[in-house]
This record gives structure tokens, C-alpha cells and sequence, in this order.
């Protein structure tokens, strides 16, 4: 049971480490810390294990949808000008310039 339950608490910390967009050096430790402090206390309860996994689940899923969002929707984070001009590209047309 220490061993599934140490599994899945590095998987935790790993997803959460992949979806932080700061450093390692400046991110809170209180996280990691409260996540240690929770698998010491309800570690070894089944419906705490099904919960994690389904939340190692989820943050996994966000992850890969947010890579193909950006790889096959490239004008996802830009402004409606940007995106106009760039659809405009697309089919070879070039927009006027308006300054």
C-alpha cells in the first residue's frame, strides 16, 4: 500500500511541476508541503487514492489539451486584428496597411 501511495504522490508533484509556468527556485513551497502533509494523514484511504489519481488525471488531460489547442490551432492566443491578418495570409491574400 506505501508503495502505491508514494507513486502516486510523485505523480502528483510531477504534474504539478509541469503545469507551473514560474521556476523551480521561485515557486511557493507551501504546495508541496501541504500536498506532503495531506498523503500523511489520508494517504492510505482508498476513496483519497481514487481522488488523486483522478486529479493526476485531469491535470494530465489539461496539459495535453493545451499542446494540441497550440499545435493545431496556432491563432488561439491572438488578438482579433492579428487573427484576421493571419487568415488573411492563409488563403494568400495581404491585408492593406492602415496606419
Amino acid at each position: 500500500m506505501a508503495a502505491h501511495t508514494a507513486r502516486l504522490y510523485r505523480s502528483v508533484v510531477r504534474e504539478v511541476a509541469r503545469a507551473s509556468i514560474s521556476p523551480r527556485t521561485q515557486r511557493n513551497k507551501d504546495i508541496s508541503a501541504n500536498l506532503r502533509r495531506l498523503f500523511e494523514r489520508h494517504g492510505e484511504r482508498e476513496t483519497f487514492r481514487r481522488d488523486v489519481e483522478n486529479m493526476v488525471t485531469f491535470m494530465r488531460s489539461q496539459r495535453e489539451h493545451k499542446t494540441l489547442v497550440d499545435r493545431y490551432n496556432p491563432l488561439v492566443d491572438l488578438t482579433a486584428e492579428e487573427r484576421i491578418e493571419a487568415t488573411a495570409r492563409r488563403v494568400g491574400l495581404n491585408m492593406p496597411k492602415v496606419d
